[in-house]
């Protein structure tokens, strides 16, 4: 508590080294917190693999005190559920740096195509693929399947926080939508460029500001819901 006004309960570690991804996380917490909150990158040479997140006045005590691996920590998502493949993701950087862990896993499930890419949407296209190679081998597959393919599509998100006696927090965000037949928009990452949201305007999430596609979107949604969870922690 601050003040008597509930808080984060900060410090944690962001299980990622997607730097879009924890843009946004660290977005989504900090507008529901309503509290600043600076982010520094753990890195073992140059591989950034999670960021630890607190308060601007505590952020450099937090640094100082954790531990710097000689490795990154081995995260293999192995899981078939997004909840399995982000504890899988939050468990190794409690394991690691010894602090509690915030982490996320993200599927796109398109009906034509039997909802996948499902939990492998992130390396549809192979282990290294690039978004654009994720979007272009989904609008391959939606052309084979035809004409009359049926383009509705929901997102999904499950945000996860973990402390190191085991107790974890764990909340689904979704959003419905329609893959459309080109990539459009220049903002946002991954499959936001082809992903029209129902309940938007006709716009991808790559045509919309990030506070726009915050509000709509499955990463908004569960982040939400976790940073209500985690304030009725403190």
């Amino acid at each position: 508590m601050t003040g008597g006004v509930p808080a984060l309960p900060l410090p944690f570690v962001l299980a990622t080294g997607n730097t879009d991804k924890a843009r946004e996380i660290i977005e989504i917490l900090v507008d529901r917190a309503d509290e600043p909150v600076v982010a520094f990158a753990v890195t073992v040479g140059t591989d950034t693999y999670g960021y630890l997140l607190d308060r601007p006045d505590d952020i450099a005590a937090t640094v100082e005190r954790t531990p710097t691996p000689v490795e990154p920590p081995d995260v293999e998502e192995t899981g078939t559920t997004l909840e399995e493949n982000a504890r899988i993701k939050a468990s190794a950087l409690v394991r690691v740096l010894g602090l509690p862990a915030i982490a996320d896993d993200t599927g796109l499930e398109v009906a034509a195509l039997g909802g996948a890419p499902g939990v492998y949407s992130a390396r549809y296209a192979g282990e290294d693929a690039s978004y654009a190679d994720n979007i272009d081998k989904l609008l391959a597959a939606l052309d084979v399947v035809g004409d009359d393919a049926d383009r509705a599509a929901r997102f999904a998100t499950v945000a996860m926080a973990r402390w190191p006696d085991g107790r974890e927090i764990a909340v689904r965000g979704e959003v419905d939508g329609t893959i459309v037949a080109a990539a459009r928009g220049r903002a946002g990452f991954g499959y936001d460029p082809v992903f029209v949201p129902l309940e938007g305007d006709g716009r991808t999430f790559a045509e919309m500001t990030a506070a726009e596609k915050h509000a709509l979107s499955h990463r908004g949604r569960a982040f939400r819901a976790l940073a209500d969870a985690l304030l009725e922690t403190v």
